[in-house]
């Protein structure tokens, strides 16, 4: 195009432009003044998100909560107070234990990686949490495998079939209601700190008189207890003396109850810490 004809046609576009700028009109909320957020009021929210149960869940019934009672006891008399059976068995017994418990917190962390990517919620802290409830039951299982309790195959595939099938399971009502994956697991955890302490009450004397595997020297006394003490949700500082076998199972079985603890606490209370984070001690 000759350049007579651009001239024209740029001083056209340069009063358009001026024409528009000169009735743009900044709409009302952009003269509104910016206001300090404040801490004693909390944005609006359609329900309380501060841990999974409040965010997604509902309380259970008393009928709901002895199913999974029953449900627990059932397993147990059916296949480990079965397939276990005899003094000779407890460490394979523990093996299965150990496989099958540390498999809910694969299940939540899980979902709560779906609910992050999804972007329908987020909440790093419980992320960790989990993972270090997993961190300690995973040093459980090693400390089983090392006492030879995984040396039969059979052991070893009915533990890992039912660990898969309860994967799924946990998966499912952790979806469907937070509260009842919690319960359940909860029940489970209790089972196995009861295993342990009868275990310990009918043989302390035998115990105390075998080493310690190194899994739980490596893990109780000198590994980094940061993870441990993640999943400390009681306020309390735990540090397990392990000088025998007898240390050892007394360790895992204080573990069980800290898991059963936290469990219930995440059905019902709005947040949960551990001494990581919130937590007030006295460590001298």
């Amino acid at each position: 195009m000759p350049r007579h004809r651009l001239a024209p046609l740029f001083a056209s576009c340069l009063a358009a432009c001026a024409h528009h700028g000169a009735s743009f009109s900044p709409s009302p909320a952009m003269h509104r003044p910016r206001t300090a957020l404040s801490a004693d009021v909390p944005a609006p929210e359609e329900k309380l998100d501060t841990n999974p149960s409040t965010r997604f869940g509902s309380p259970l019934s008393d009928t709901v909560k002895d199913a999974n009672r029953f449900a627990v006891g059932f397993l147990k008399g059916a296949i480990f107070d079965t397939f276990f059976a005899g003094e000779d068995r407890a460490y394979a017994r523990f093996y299965a234990l150990e496989t099958i418990a540390r498999v809910p917190y694969f299940s939540y962390l899980s979902v709560l990686h779906l609910y992050e990517t999804l972007g329908r919620w987020r909440r790093a802290k419980y992320l960790k949490l989990h993972f270090a409830e997993s961190w300690n039951e995973m040093h459980h299982l090693l400390i089983m495998e090392e006492l030879g309790g995984d040396a039969n195959f059979l052991d070893r595939f009915l533990a890992q079939h039912i660990a898969f099938g309860y994967y799924a399971l946990v998966i499912f009502l952790y979806l469907l209601n937070p509260v009842e994956a919690y319960n359940l697991n909860q029940d489970v955890e209790e089972h196995a700190f009861a295993t342990y302490d009868e275990y310990l009450k009918e043989n302390a004397e035998e115990l105390k008189k075998l080493p310690a595997p190194q899994a739980a020297i490596d893990y109780y006394v000198d590994g980094d207890m940061y993870m441990f003490d993640e999943f400390q949700t009681e306020c309390e500082l735990r540090r397990p003396e392990i000088n025998n076998l007898y240390d050892v199972f007394v360790a895992i079985r204080d573990d069980e109850a800290a898991h059963a603890q936290t469990m219930e606490k995440l059905q019902t209370e709005l947040d949960v810490s551990s001494i990581n984070e919130g937590c007030e001690i006295d460590i001298f």
